[in-house]
């Protein structure tokens, strides 16, 4: 599908479900033909209005109320990306490449991975107080294990065909693993990149939300805290554009990096 055309189509998709937001919230159906009673299928105290939701975000960048506390959540979110995919590109292919480490370490890795990240929100905000650092630990234990159970999977998935070939033609260990191990690593590595970034900035929006005096998810549980159901969507808009765009940057990267990559076939119809 071309570019344009999947644009479109994608705009499409978030007019109708606005759209559908929008009559929902605003238009009231009859109860039934003997009822004089109507009701809203979304209640707006509840859910809103798409208007009144653009309206209050469009309010807050203007008198830039928003721009310190996005500044805040957006600062937690990148260093616990790139601290957390860092960490899991280097420590994946470290266990794919030493086998007795993997085997030793594999059920702590698990173990660790299975801990819920909630829980470890108000450890982290014991251990490093309630400043931005505390938010980046929990968005690192997010980001980490899905870089690096990625990154240990595809080396892993190196083909013993052509890794058989490169040693017969006598490659080093440092050739193999630029021209051999990095290559077969790199779509599964971006391929979590794109679910890291959600995570990086959840880990960041769920400390601030759970203690902090700052940040989008700051404002958020202030928000919920009076019952303005409004800056609570607002806030999520805020998240998911920003998101969006962290997401377009990687994928950015990913198309410069992997310019060798063939085009799959999906792509081509």
């Amino acid at each position: 599908m071309k570019r344009a055309r999947l644009l479109f189509f994608q705009i499409l998709v978030a007019v109708v479900l606005i759209a559908l937001w929008h009559v929902g919230s605003t238009v009231k159906v009859p109860a039934g033909f003997l009822s004089q009673k109507a009701f809203f299928f979304l209640d707006p105290f509840f859910f809103s209005t798409p208007f009144a939701v653009f309206e209050r975000t469009w309010r807050d960048f203007a008198t830039g109320v928003i721009w310190f506390h996005l500044g805040i959540t957006l600062l937690e979110t990148l260093l616990a990306f790139v601290i957390g995919a860092a960490g899991g590109v280097l420590i994946g292919f470290w266990f794919a490449r030493q086998h007795v480490v993997a085997a030793v370490f594999d059920p702590y890795v698990k173990m660790a991975n299975a801990l819920p990240r909630v829980v470890l929100a108000p450890i982290f905000a014991l251990w490093l107080g309630l400043g931005i650092w505390s938010k980046v630990a929990l968005g690192v234990t997010l980001v980490f294990f899905i870089v690096f159970f990625n990154v240990y999977q595809g080396v892993k998935e190196v083909s013993p065909t052509v890794l058989a070939n490169a040693r017969m033609l006598g490659m080093s260990e440092r050739q193999l693993m630029r021209h051999v191990y990095w290559p077969s690593a790199l779509s599964w590595m971006f391929s979590s990149l794109h679910t890291a970034v959600g995570f990086a900035l959840v880990g960041a929006v769920v400390g601030e939300y759970l203690g902090s005096a700052a940040g989008l998810g700051y404002r958020i549980h202030q928000a919920e805290g009076v019952f303005d159901v409004t800056g609570v969507f607002s806030g999520m808009l805020v998240l998911a554009i920003f998101v969006i765009i962290i997401d377009t940057c990687v994928t950015a990267i990913e198309n410069r990096l992997m310019v060798w990559r063939p085009t799959s076939a999906s792509s081509q119809t």
